[in-house]
Formats: C-alpha cells, structure tokens, sequence
C-alpha cells in the first residue's frame, strides 16, 4: 500500500507530528476542538499540494494566483492533487443563483427554449442575466429605492433639517434647489405637507428653479425632487460601480423591495410567462428540488431526452445530498457554510479524475442523521474510483464508516498537536483517546424534565414552507428544536420567533470579525480594560499598550509578524525582527505589571489571565468576568493576543456564546451551538446550557445532534420531510416519549442512536 507521509510538521500548535496516511483510502482525522487536525489536513497537507501545483504554472500565471507560503515542516511526500471542499459560503453576488451555480438553469433555459408555449427564441432569451432579464430591475428581482423614513424627519421643516442626508442637508447646494423653489413654506413640517407637496418634493416637476447664489449672477437648475436626484446620483451611480462611501451611502439610506414589474422573477414578459407542459419557467425555479425532480420526467420526449436526463441527474445529485428542500432560485449569499459545501460536493460527482486527493471540512455540519448516510455513500464512491479522501470529522458514524482514523491531542492548544492514534476504528474504540473513549459512550434520555415556568406562545406560524400552525414553546427549560435539514426550523426562528418575540438573543453561525489583528482579547472586549489596568498601574497614557496604535511595533505595526511580497516567488510570513513577535517597541515592553509585560499578558490562555487577573486590584473585576466566560465555554485553552483568523468554526461559535452567558431571565436561542464540537465537549456544552436554565433563562437549541437532544426537556421536531414534505409539527413532548413517536424521522434515529450506545454496547475498558 502506498502513503502520504509527513515528517516534522509544525504550523500553529502542531509539536513535530510526523504521520502516515494510506492512499486510495478514507482517512479521518479527529480530536478536540484546537488539537490540531486543522492545522495537520489543510494548513499542512492541503496546503503543500496546492503551493505544488501552482509551482508548475509560469511565473506569468503565478502572478494571478494566491501568495501560498511553504508550510512549516520537515519533509511531505507522495502527494497527490488536493481538492479542497471547505465550508466557506458561496459567492457570486446577487445574480447567483442554486440553478446558476450547478449549471441546472441552461438545461432548464434550453428546454424551455425548444418547448415553450408560445416560442420565444433561443435559451439565453431565458437567461436573466442576459437578454431574458426583467428590464425594471436588469434581472436582479429586487430594486434599491429611497427609504423614505431614513432620508427625513418629517416632524421637521426644510429650514429646521428635515433632509437628513449630509448632502442634501440645510445650505447645501442641493437644498437651495428645494428651499428656493417657492413651491414649499420652508418653515412647514413635512409631516403637514399636502399629497401633492409631498410629491413634488420626493419627485420634483419638469421646469427649472432661479437660484441666488451669493457674490455671483443667478443661475437656473432643474427642479429635480430628492428622491429621483439621489436614485440619479446614488443609486443608479453604485449598480455601475462606486466608491465605498457611495456604497455606504447607499445602503444608510436604502432599502430593497421586491420588483413590482417582474413580482421578483428576474425576467422579461416573454420569458417569464412562456409555459412548459402548463408551468412558466419562473414557478418550476421555485419548486424544491424533490417536486422539481419528479415533474422533469414528465415533459420528456426523444429530441430532448438528453437535456431532460442531465438536468434530472444534477438535481438528484442535489438530493442525495440532503438538498431536496432548496429552490433553484435561491440566492446562493443565502446558503450556509453547510450547504455551500454539499453544494461544491456534487460538481465531483461526475470526475473521471483518478489519484485525487479530496479534503473535506466536517461535511455533516447541518445535517441530519438521516442523510449521514448519504454522505459517506459519496466519501466510499470518490474512493472507489482510486482517490484519497481526507475528513476533518466529529460525527461517530463518518469516523465508524472510515477505513483510517488520525486523532490528534490529547486536548487542545498547547496541550494538543501530538498524534495519539493512528490505525483502524476498532483499534480506536480500545485506544484510551477521547474519541476513544466517547465513540461508544453511554447516552441516557432526561429521565426527569424540568417543570416549565411559562410558555412563548407563537401564532400563524405561516412563513416558507411553514404551513400556518400555532405553537407553545415552554420556557424555564431546555428545548431542542429538531427536525431534517429545510423542515422548517431556522424559517421558525427568524421569520416567527424573533419578530413576536424581539427580546430572544440568538447566538447563530454568523461569522466572528477575523481580521489579522481581531484576538480573543479585543472580541471579548478586556484589552481596552488590560490597557487602562497596565496603564494606572504604571504611570501612562493607554494608548502606548495598544498594538494598533502608539505603542505598536513600527517595523510590523503591531501585528507581530511581517509579509513579504516577492514578486513571483511566493510570500513569505515570518517573525518580526524588531519586536520578536512582541508587537510592541521596548519601551512599552519594559513596562510591567507584576513582572508581566504586556506582551507576557497577552501571551496568557484564557484560563492563567484569570488568574493572574484575579490577583489584581481594581479595574480586573469586570476583565475577570470576561474571561471566566470564556473559560466556561472550554475555550481556556486559547490565548489573549492569538489571531481570529487561527480559530476553528467551532471555537468561534463558542467564542460568540461567552459573550451572553452569565445574563440572567433571558431567553437563548442557539443555532446548532455543537457545530465543530469534539463529542467529549458535548458534554461540557450541556453543563453550560443546564447552569443557563437552572440561572432562570429559556434556551432554545436548534440541532441535529442526538446528544443534546436526548439531553433536553422538550423536543419540538418539526418534518417530517425538508421543502413542502415540510412545515410541519410533527411530535412535542419529552426526548423519551419521541423515541416512539411515529412519522419522526428524528425519533427513529434517536431510539437507534440510544439503543446503540447503552452500557451492553459499551467499548470494553483500555
């Protein structure tokens, strides 16, 4: 057999690992959130392959492509071609599309083509992004238009500022437009304005209006109104492309609405009502993907077989993936890391390319039990055909379904970067590792519920897909809102929880702030409060302890490290000589609190800031507070001055929820907080969600992961299918009494994952 080997590694926290991995294989790589895997499968393995390859293109070419440094490590050999199939989100602006991205719209836009009703023409005639687009919005769905209540405030008159915008404010040149007019009583409140004032001020009139302009003859200018001069000099200006205070602009003083012409469709007339077998090719965009599945076979014929059959199997792709509730017409800015990903999966499906390596980020995250399954059929496919698949992983099932297993830890941070394991799954289960030891773990059910104290009470829960039904959710509890992926269950937290209950605080997967100079330190908040502390403590202004600004080191500026740029070669990321990697200049480093520098403070974990903290007087409480926070979410580990951009999607979800914990009567709402979590941190997870609810808040968990739902008081599972199967409740009640609950394909899976891991199943001791 051959293997990948890597000898000496040693980006981030990785301590000289050198392993062996098979090739034409299925590897997973697993271990705590932090041990290292990240940093062994993509800023090592992954990473090395791609610098490989880009080496091969001419110097020429290697000017368009990404600066990849050489990763830190000894030796890497028998690389193959890395395919990387990461979570980050799908781009491609507003006129990027499910259908667009796959490839499925021109199948569609050339059927509709040869089989329309009446004919329009060629299939980019279809095309919203060419001849076919709507020319009220230029296929975009949407029109920016003034926001009335942004621009003014009417209880104000033209003299007094009702014009809010800088531009248009009181005596500029704009204004004197409007208050010279004589069409107005400049001291009047715009609230008191006639229709037909109102009009004329927002629209303006087709004549021109005598300016005085002091010290100079007088000058004519078209009365143009206030809304049709800044969609002239804003809003039209930023579609062509804008400054970034245009844009910002812009977006201050806009909102989007749907377009009125196209009903949001994207099309012309000709294109957006030409029907196929009864259907306009706007509403067949707007299927999910299961109903459009099955209505593709029923307008086939002989000519077009092959574009019927290739579309069918694109959007089946889709399916097989757990994608079956989406729409062709969804925006692809819409899609999560998740789905992005499965999305990339699909267009592999197909290769014939053999000798690949493919590297896969946590492909389960947002999947339900059910379709796991699904996606290690696709894993054992790309294999079979002779190429190597690397899985970054936490889910029990992939790891069970793989052919290796590469733990790295023991734990996280400093205290990781180590191999300790490497071999089969049934050696794993007898390795004395974490994933060792909680691969076959006991999982119990909530034997005794807690009594609620209320309920949130939702009504006409009608947005998407859901189908209109009134809801309690309890509260004083922990509630685990389930169900497969597109069943409902985000749809009912941001369209119906949140607008009838506003006060709910949701802790979601969007992205932490990870610029370079982003840390654990300044997210959180305490480095404003270290800076004030050092500088009571030692005589100076506050400013000389910020590495973004007097104190900095000037040769980095503060970052610690300097990036060279040399020309076509690759850059290179290395320690400032200066400063050593300190950040800060001498002179603030000989500045010391208890014998730590600055430097030293930010150099601390989480979890020795608090102590030393601790040991302060003054100014350290609310520091203390903080950082103890972060601590309890398991992040202790982490240091006060490390990059953002270094964190895992899990750490930075756990980072987001330190900074709500220790409130109190609140209701919590956490959008699948276990994503990117270690199975043995479940546990430490739960502990967090049970000290929130015996504090007297409501937490509500939207989640695929059979521990916290066995875990919860109430489970609310929503189904039983994702798209129209949807929408649906389909069980309430204990985590017990949904294990017997029929239609649930979450209770199914749940009462398997329960049977399977009882103290009869359990891995025998190490």
């Amino acid at each position: 057999m051959e293997y990948l080997t890597v000898t000496g590694a040693r980006e981030n926290n990785l301590r000289d690992v050198s392993v062996r991995i098979p090739k034409r294989r299925i590897t997973a790589f697993v271990g705590v959130s932090g041990s290292g895997k990240s940093s062994l499968v993509f800023d090592t393995i992954a990473a090395e392959a791609q610098r490989q390859l880009n080496e091969t293109f001419t110097a020429f070419v290697r000017g368009f492509l990404p600066k990849l440094g050489q990763p830190d490590a000894d030796l890497i050999e028998n690389l193959s071609t890395a395919i990387v199939v990461d979570q980050k989100r799908l781009g491609g602006g507003s006129r990027s599309t499910l259908g667009t991205v796959t490839d499925i719209n021109p199948l569609l836009r050339l059927l509709y083509s040869r089989r329309s009703t009446p004919h329009v023409g060629a299939g980019y005639q279809f095309s919203f992004n060419e001849q076919g687009m709507c020319p009220g919005c230029n296929g975009i769905g949407r029109r920016v238009q003034l926001d009335h209540d942004k621009m003014f405030d009417r209880s104000k008159s033209l003299n007094s500022g009702a014009i809010l915008f800088r531009d248009f404010a009181v005596d500029s040149w704009y204004w004197h437009v409007w208050a010279q007019s004589g069409k107005f009583d400049n001291d009047k409140a715009l609230a008191e304005y006639t229709d037909a004032e109102w009009k004329l001020l927002l629209h303006g009139a087709d004549e021109k209006v005598e300016l005085a302009v002091s010290g100079k003859k007088s000058m004519k200018m078209d009365f143009e109104g206030v809304e049709e001069k800044f969609t002239r000099l804003y809003i039209s200006a930023s579609e062509e492309g804008a400054s970034d205070r245009k844009k910002q602009t812009v977006a201050a003083f806009t909102t989007s609405v749907r377009c009125t012409e196209c009903d949001g469709t994207r099309l012309a007339e000709a294109p957006r009502t030409a029907t196929v077998a009864g259907r306009t090719l706007p509403e067949i965009c707007a299927l999910d993907l299961g109903s459009l599945h099955a209505w593709l076979p029923t307008v086939r014929d002989a000519e077009i077989a092959p574009i019927v059959d290739e579309a069918t199997a694109r959007v089946g792709a889709l399916i097989d993936m757990g994608l079956g509730y989406l729409t062709l017409d969804r925006e692809t800015s819409t899609l999560s890391g998740g789905e992005s990903q499965r999305i990339k999966m699909v267009r592999h499906l197909g290769s014939s390319l053999v000798d690949v390596m493919y590297v896969f980020d946590e492909p389960t995250i947002g999947l339900h039990p059910r379709d796991v399954g699904r996606m290690n059929a696709l894993l054992h496919r790309l294999r079979d055909k002779g190429n190597t698949v690397l899985v970054v992983e936490h889910d029990s099932d992939v790891i069970t379904a793989a052919d290796h297993v590469v733990e790295l830890g023991p734990h996280a941070g400093s205290a990781g970067g180590r191999i300790v394991y490497q071999g089969d799954v049934a050696g794993l289960a007898h390795s004395g590792t974490l994933t060792g030891e909680f691969l076959h773990r006991p999982v119990v059910l909530r034997e005794r519920p807690r009594t609620p104290t209320g309920h949130l009470r939702l009504t006409g829960a009608s947005a998407n897909n859901l189908t209109g039904f009134d809801l309690d959710i309890p509260t004083g509890v922990l509630v685990a809102l389930t169900g497969v992926a597109g069943s409902g269950k985000s749809t009912l937290v941001r369209e119906v929880l949140l607008p009838q209950h506003p006060d709910a605080i949701v802790v979601d997967q969007s992205a932490v702030a990870t610029s370079i100079r982003s840390t654990p330190a300044t997210w959180t908040g305490v480095m404003e409060s270290i800076r004030k502390l050092y500088a009571k403590a030692t005589g100076v202004k506050p400013a000389l302890f910020s590495f973004n600004s007097a104190g900095a080191c000037p040769t980095c500026n503060g970052l610690g490290v300097v990036y060279s740029d040399l020309a076509y070669l690759d850059g290179v990321r290395s320690t400032c000589g200066d400063c050593g990697g300190r950040r800060y200049t001498d002179e603030v480093l000989a500045l010391t609190v208890n014998g730590k520098s600055i430097s030293d403070a930010l150099d601390l974990t989480a979890a020795d800031a608090v102590e030393f903290f601790g040991a302060q007087s003054g100014g350290a409480r609310d520091i203390r507070k903080r950082l103890q926070a972060v601590v309890d979410v398991g992040l202790g580990y982490l240091t006060l001055g490390q990059p953002l951009s270094t964190l895992s999607g899990g750490e930075c979800q756990r980072l987001k929820l330190a900074g709500r914990l220790h409130e109190e009567g609140n209701i919590y709402v956490l959008d699948e907080p276990t994503t990117g979590l270690h199975m043995s941190d479940c546990g430490h997870l739960l502990g967090l969600l049970d000290r929130l609810v015996d504090g007297g808040s409501s937490v509500i968990v939207v989640e695929h992961n059979l521990d916290v739902i066995a875990h919860a008081d109430w489970v609310i599972d929503l189904g039983p299918d994702g798209g129209d199967a949807g929408g649906r409740v389909v069980f309430e009640g204990t985590a017990a009494d949904l294990t017997t609950a029929p239609g649930s394909f979450t209770g199914e899976h749940l009462a398997r994952h329960v049977a399977a891991h009882t103290p009869a199943h359990a891995a025998a001791p190490a």
